[in-house]
């Protein structure tokens, strides 16, 4: 292992700490469950955590659990040696979900998504059975605006990756403590690291997937703007309803009571949706 460059630790140590106090993401006594994919996120994510936890005086618990999907080449032995010569305890638990995407998405198609419902599920029913009270993912800044903008253009709505979350069934707390981290700060200190990378076999091939199309939009945005990618995290933290179009959070159909002059306003509909639709003739 090759020696760490102190500003870039440091960096990534000031905005892991920051995010973990801005949303209250751990607590004295909790144990976290940390997924370590194998890849430079989940890494840097483990490693980070190791030494927030040393600092603590050990004020929690941080555990490495890997899924074996039962990819093609897997080989996770270096992992193991990495994990125990610094004495962080693990699990790796195989379930062949690699077959069970090959066999339902057709060839060509994005994989991802049935992928990480299937992992989703494992990890939460490994997390519940064990009593983790924590479960920690390495999405870092550009993984929450990327996502952001896929879903605007690509799903018409507006949603991403937030910071810590209430699973549906309120069983679980998911934390990603890496939120404010920048992805080429992460690839800077993987590679000083000299981390024990195991590649996805399953996705890796699939060059044209949207989110890489629009990482690549607004990397080439950013060489004109430097903020915009800061920009597009900061608007994640500044939602203004009231300049939207959602009619679940804001009433526009009796936005004239809140007028202070109300009685010579009438809340008389003249037109409904029936009068605009296109009939044939």
């Amino acid at each position: 292992m090759t020696s760490v460059p102190s500003t870039t630790e440091k960096k990534l140590l000031h905005y892991t700490g920051k995010a973990i106090a801005d949303y209250n993401m751990i607590q004295r006594g909790d144990r976290v469950m940390v997924c370590l994919s194998g890849g430079k996120d989940s890494f840097t994510l483990l490693t980070l955590l190791h030494t927030l936890r040393r600092r603590s005086n050990n004020k929690f618990e941080i555990f490495a659990f890997t899924l074996d999907q039962a990819q093609p080449g897997w080989n996770d032995s270096k992992l193991r040696n990495w994990l125990e010569e610094r004495n962080i305890k693990y699990e790796i638990l195989t379930r062949d979900t690699y077959s069970i995407v090959k066999e339902k998405i057709p060839e060509g198609k994005t994989y991802c998504s049935l992928c990480s419902r299937l992992r989703r599920g494992i990890i939460y029913r490994y997390a519940e059975e064990h009593g983790y009270t924590k479960i920690a993912l390495g999405h870092h800044r550009d993984d929450l605006i990327r996502t952001l903008m896929m879903s605007i253009l690509y799903n018409g709505d507006v949603r991403s990756m937030p910071p810590k979350l209430l699973s549906d069934n309120k069983k679980h707390i998911v934390i990603r403590p890496m939120c404010y981290v920048q992805e080429s700060d992460i690839i800077t200190y993987a590679k000083a690291q000299e981390f024990p990378i195991i590649p996805c076999t399953l996705c890796g091939s699939q060059d044209n997937l949207a989110r890489k199309r629009v990482g690549r939009l607004i990397d080439q945005l950013a060489e004109e703007n430097p903020k915009i990618p800061s920009n597009i995290l900061h608007a994640l933290q500044a939602i203004k309803p009231s300049q939207l179009m959602d009619q679940d959070l804001w009433n526009f159909r009796q936005l004239e009571s809140g007028l202070e002059n109300t009685n010579s306003m009438s809340d008389e509909t003249i037109f409904s949706d029936e009068d605009f639709l296109t009939h044939e003739d």
